[in-house]
């Protein structure tokens, strides 16, 4: 049997149950033959056009509003590969059974992300992403957003949570906060690597999904003031580990054991015991190969969550250890008092299980197939039947994949987690099972489907039923408009005094074996009352129906009870509390800290834990605003590009999605308080508007507020007329926007409009401030520019004077130390040449006359000859009044001594010169006849005498010393 014939349900009403006039619903409860004609003609006109069908981006401009005009547009869109489509509030997303890539890239979301008006955009699962982000950019009251993912097993649910997570970790992971850009990379690469490890420990391969969440899970990505990604939390509900030890004909067990399989080294398999051709019971279908079978990728994601090698090493030889403990099989003792027997295989698997659960493979075996009793203060061992020995071993697989799967959530969430102090707002993303119908239906699927009637009640709640109840209370002209409410299946489930669950806990913690059939007697006895609830007298196998919002399910009682103790026997806790396994350990141990042992009526059922976990949830729900996106699934077979109109229209109905188009079209999905709308939108009015929204504030007068917001509109209005029919007096509503009692409420086209001038005000009074602020700063500017100028001058004019005070300084000691050095030069160079003057002042001693002949010249000066005693050679020289003469140099230097000592013998026509020394450095004398003679040297002897006293034109240089004629 189909899930299709499962959850047929004929519903009348929808079809011709409402038609629109001027934006609103007429309630219509017996329409003529006439009217029924007209619409029908209607319906006949508008899908004549098939071409145009595709182009309708949202179905609120459908008209006629039926099931068949959604549906032919959807198929029409369908049919040309167009997924998402509008549907008022709801954003409606086809399943194409087929990678669609470039529909998520990089460049798509900075796309909408950038746009100024996404919804103009093709509809897409990034324009519902992009309105929530706003909503907390805004501040908009709830700040808080929840995106609500619902839909069937296989409509898309999982993969639509996961491109709403890598939206929101590209576009609110911005990278341009340098401070925090190392962070923000490491937080949102963490946020999205959560995905592969809940999916590979959570998701399964099911009749209806090849990736099919076996469990729900709401995830908080939390923000920062700057709207930036700073962390996430995962809240799980609900692990169905009943897959782990029993899985449905053509399903398999989660997808962690084959990607062990098949992704394995040959030495990760050698350490966890697991042979290439070996076979375990617990992995049916393994030669099936999905997408998800990426054990690498798996592995990756741990490392970058922070699992190091060790720890990954524990989880999967658990893993291994469970596969091994799925291959024990029990056969019955003949002796009763006697344990049940293995046989040599199922020894082998269970000492393979215990060495890589590092337990003692006695005491395992012991636990599995005798039980324990407690009577007084004795202990009693009881064989277990073998019935009893599979629970019990099945029971052991289970309690611990589920504590290892809650022990990977809390991990994850210690990694991704943001400290409550940097955080201060949250976008919540709900990826929950999808309603199930299958031939064999349990707890499991009770409580699934109980989850989804849950948050189909949240929808009809916040805005089938709450919206139009709100319509009426504020004063809006409005007709009711039918939907179908779930309330009474929730009451059957979960109402009081009595329902099923009640029922259900009550029998489960009765200390005493359950019979399905006693329990089914007692379903109908309380609760035959119930329309939602019915039995199938004539079935053979214990069952109950009930009738959900997506269809009938046949419930068997048959192991309900059982599945709702969850009964752990306390020896298998004892014993993995004592495994030598660290991570094991850990696990059983934190447990048995957090929950210890309960007994009687105090013991939790999984019922109730899940009930309780469901109604948190709902608490966050109702405190957040919600964005709805209903996934469809196209066809039962998970065929590509495949559409089944029977599936689609049941799908459709089920959800209501046609009462959501009908009450989206012709109402106002916005609802703003008058006090918050004028805070907001006060402004455009200018200062009128505004300052009478203040008095209004602080007055609390609702009346006064009243009266501001139609001000404010009609300021509004009157720059962009929206309706021609609105009139100033008010009399008619206006179909964009309507002033209720209390509240202002708009259409999408009204707010949008309200934004755009509210941006041009906030704009005008931006430039205007930038205006005054930049005539400030070139005000400030200009006089900053003046005194500096005036600081520079007289900087500089000190600067000056400083200079040349210091370079008059540094002249004056310049000129002084010149002087003194050009004084002492003086001094020495008089020191060298003895002048006239000074020989006239000592007091020479008398000479022998022929030596006062020899060695004295006559200068020009003096009248009588002088005696020279050390003159330099040129100055000597020149002064010579004979041709021969003898000059003694005393008290001078060596060098000038004996260059001054020449012999110059008498010759008539030439002159010969000869020194004494040969040594002196006299390197030559050339003499010409009747001429002058050059004595040409290497140096000066003298240091600072002066050896051109007479400055001849004939002298060469400064060693050349002349000798003059003088005959």
């Amino acid at each position: 049997m189909s899930s299709a014939d499962n959850r047929r349900i004929v519903r009348e009403g929808h079809r011709n149950g409402g038609a629109t006039e001027k934006g609103f619903v007429q309630k219509v409860r017996s329409p003529p033959s006439a009217l029924n004609d007209s619409l029908e003609g209607e319906i006949q006109a508008f899908l004549i056009d098939e071409d145009q069908l595709h182009t309708y981006d949202d179905l609120t401009k459908v008209n006629p509003v039926t099931p068949s005009t959604v549906l032919k547009c959807l198929q029409a869109r369908y049919s040309v590969k167009v997924f998402y489509t509008h549907a008022g509030c709801t954003l409606v997303a086809l399943n194409p059974f087929q990678p669609i890539p470039d529909l998520y890239t990089l460049d798509v979301m900075k796309e909408y992300h950038g746009a100024p008006q996404p919804q103009e955009f093709k509809p897409h699962i990034f324009i519902v992403a992009e309105e929530a982000y706003r909503n907390v950019q805004g501040q908009l009251e709830p700040v808080n957003q929840s995106l609500v993912v619902s839909g069937e097993s296989g409509a898309g649910k999982t993969w639509t949570s996961r491109c709403l997570m890598k939206y929101y970790a590209t576009v609110a992971a911005s990278s341009s906060v340098v401070k925090s850009q190392d962070t923000v990379e490491r937080i949102e690469r963490r946020v999205l690597d959560s995905n592969p490890i809940m999916e590979a420990f959570g998701n399964a391969c099911t009749l209806r999904n090849n990736n099919s969440s076996r469990f729900g899970k709401y995830i908080q990505l939390q923000l920062d003031r700057c709207q930036l990604l700073v962390g996430a939390s995962v809240q799980t509900y609900l692990l169905e580990k009943t897959r782990v030890a029993c899985q449905l004909a053509n399903e398999r067990n989660f997808h962690i054991f084959y990607q062990m399989m098949k992704g394995a080294t040959d030495e990760q398999r050698k350490e966890w015991k697991m042979l290439r051709e070996q076979c375990f019971a617990w992995l049916p279908n393994s030669e099936k190969t999905v997408e998800e079978d990426c054990f690498q990728e798996t592995v990756e994601a741990m490392v970058h969550l922070g699992i190091n090698a060790e720890r990954q090493r524990q989880i999967f030889r658990i893993l291994a250890g469970i596969l091994q403990l799925g291959n024990v099989n029990f056969s019955s003792s003949a002796d009763e008092s006697q344990p049940c027997a293995l046989d040599e295989q199922s020894r082998d698997f269970s000492q393979r299980a215990a060495e890589l659960l590092c337990v003692p493979a006695e005491e395992l075996q012991m636990c599995l197939r005798v039980r324990t009793l407690k009577a007084g203060k004795q202990s009693v061992l009881k064989p277990c039947a073998r019935a009893e020995c599979s629970m019990r071993r099945d029971c052991m697989a289970k309690v611990i994949y589920a504590q290892l799967f809650d022990w990977l959530v809390t991990f994850i969430n210690n990694s991704i987690c943001a400290d409550k102090s940097t955080w201060c707002n949250f976008i919540g993303v709900l990826d929950v099972y999808g309603f199930e119908c299958f031939q064999i239906n349990n707890l499991e699927q009770l409580c699934i489907n109980y989850a989804n009637e849950k948050l189909q009640q949240h929808f009809v709640s916040h805005y089938l039923r709450a919206q139009q109840e709100e319509y009426v209370s504020e004063g809006l002209e409005w007709s009711f408009v039918k939907y179908q409410d779930n309330q009474s299946c929730l009451d059957l489930l979960e109402g009081s005094p009595v329902c099923v669950f009640s029922l259900l806990n009550e029998e489960s913690r009765l200390n005493r074996v359950s019979d399905a059939k006693t329990f089914r007697v007692r379903l109908e006895k309380e609760l035959r009352g119930n329309a939602n609830i019915s039995w199938d007298k004539f079935s053979k196998e214990p069952h109950f129906t009930v009738a959900h919002y997506a269809g009938k399910v046949h419930y068997q009682i048959q192991g309900m009870v059982e599945k709702n103790k969850d009964p752990v026997p306390p020896e298998l806790t004892s014993l993995l509390q004592k495994s030598d396994d660290p991570l094991l350990h850990q696990i059983f141990t934190e447990k048995e800290t957090e929950n210890p042992a309960t007994k009687g009526l105090s013991k939790v059922t999984v019922v109730s834990k899940f009930k309780n976990s469901l109604e948190s949830l709902m608490k966050i729900l109702h405190t957040t605003t919600p964005h709805y996106t209903r996934c469809i699934k196209p066809n039962p077979d998970c065929k590509p590009l495949t559409f089944k109109k029977e599936e689609v229209i049941m799908q459709l109905e089920a959800c209501g999605i046609v009462e959501t188009i009908h009450i989206s079209a012709a109402g106002f999905p916005i609802r703003i308080p008058f006090k918050s709308f004028m805070q907001r939108y006060g402004l455009i009015a200018k200062h009128s508007v505004s300052k009478s929204g203040s008095v209004d504030a602080e007055a609390d007068s609702s009346g006064a507020l009243r009266r501001a917001v139609e001000k404010l509109l009609g300021v509004v209005l009157q720059h962009k007329a929206f309706d021609p029919s609105h009139n100033g007096a008010g009399k008619k509503p206006n179909s964009w926007v309507h002033c209720g009692r209390t509240k202002v409420f708009l259409t999408q086209l009204m707010l949008d409009s309200l934004e755009d001038q509210r941006k041009t005000m906030l704009s005008r009074c931006v430039f205007t401030i930038q205006c005054c602020w930049l005539k400030h700063q070139r005000r400030r500017r200009h006089a900053r520019h003046q005194s500096a100028t005036l600081i520079q001058a007289v900087v500089r004019s000190w600067l000056v004077r400083r200079r040349i005070q210091r370079c008059n300084r540094a002249a004056a000691v310049i000129q002084s130390t010149w002087r003194k050095w050009r004084a002492l030069l003086k001094s020495l160079a008089d020191a060298e040449l003895d002048d006239a003057k000074d020989l006239e002042e000592e007091d020479m001693p008398v000479l022998n006359p022929e030596i006062r002949a020899r060695g004295s010249v006559q200068l020009s000066s003096i009248q009588e000859p002088v005696t020279v005693r050390g003159w330099p050679m040129g100055l000597a020289l020149a002064c010579t009044p004979s041709i021969t003469m003898s000059l003694t140099a005393t008290g001078f230097q060596k060098m000038v001594s004996v260059m001054t000592s020449l012999h110059l013998p008498s010759r008539k026509g030439g002159y010969t010169v000869k020194p004494n020394q040969s040594s002196q450095e006299l390197t030559s004398i050339r003499a010409q006849p009747k001429r002058s003679v050059k004595l040409h040297y290497r140096r000066s002897p003298l240091l600072y005498a002066d050896t051109q006293p007479d400055m001849k034109s004939d002298v060469t240089g400064f060693n050349a010393i002349l000798l003059e004629r003088t005959l």
